[in-house]
């Protein structure tokens, strides 16, 4: 078995999906782990991206149809995590009308970022290292703060936290470890971003989000391709065993060699 189709196992990625018969897949994947968890429902933090945009879109469609079968009430918490000023949070808002979400909450993370990375500059110097943290660790604060605070509001309404991460995401360690890559369930794990943009189609996510660069939004201007120096065309070709260019190939399998312990459990003696 070659490199590739030992990832592309390992992921779960299928070559072709039947769009319509996935989202049915996975939407009664969200049912089932609802009622087998005795949780009220779902969040999902609405970046407005696609991912999240699809997710939300899954998470709605089970907790209505959880709704109409069980005549319980089931809810899908919509959750915006702005950082200060988020130029694109009115994408946020237009997937949240887009899905018919009731509910919804908005918290802004800045100041307890800010705060966070305050407190670490301080820390660092007690050592004799007096700089200002990089964009990076701050990145990462900031989805870890996220994080805090989508459990914290689960934790209050008994609900299970969405992931949005997906196989062209898992294949470069793409996200934050105990960022976003924390979560309860992830109902887009084993679709790369093709097929994710695909289902986007189906179930009516917003033309603005649809049109809109792929971005983790950890600062400024970052985009996943522009940081990453590889497109999703070719990480989604290489995920459906087709071939790409040997150096992006070979630069893909260098990203999930150096992420392995993002996707494994922690280590220990």
């Amino acid at each position: 078995m070659s490199i590739q189709q030992e990832i592309i196992r390992k992921l779960g990625v299928q070559p072709t999906i039947d769009v319509e018969a996935d989202i049915r897949r996975r939407v009664d994947f969200l049912k089932t782990y609802v009622l087998d968890s005795g949780t009220s429902g779902l969040l999902i933090a609405i970046s407005g991206g696609i991912d999240s945009s699809v997710a939300a879109g899954l998470c709605k469609r089970a907790t209505d149809e959880l709704t109409a079968e069980t005549g319980k009430p089931y809810m899908t918490l919509g959750v915006f995590l702005p950082y200060g000023t988020q130029a694109d949070i009115s994408d946020s808002y237009a997937v949240a009308r887009a899905f018919e979400l009731e509910h919804t909450v908005e918290a802004n993370i800045e100041d307890a970022v800010n705060e966070i990375a305050l407190e670490v500059e301080h820390s660092l110097k007690g050592i004799h290292v007096n700089r200002h943290i990089n964009q990076l660790t701050k990145g990462n604060i900031k989805a870890r703060s996220r994080m805090v605070a989508q459990y914290a509001l689960a934790s209050e309404l008994n609900l299970l936290v969405v992931g949005t991460d997906h196989a062209s995401e898992a294949i470069i360690g793409f996200y934050t470890k105990w960022g976003d890559g924390a979560v309860d369930i992830t109902p887009l794990a084993s679709l790369n971003k093709r097929q994710v943009r695909l289902l986007a189609g189906a179930l009516g996510v917003p033309q603005t989000v649809l049109d809109k660069a792929p971005s983790a939004g950890l600062w400024e201007g970052q985009t996943d391709e522009g940081e990453l120096g590889i497109t999703y065309a070719d990480n989604s070709d290489y995920l459906e065993g087709k071939t790409i260019a040997p150096e992006v190939a070979e630069k893909l399998e260098q990203h999930y060699r150096k992420t392995e312990h993002k996707r494994s459990p922690i280590p220990g003696i």
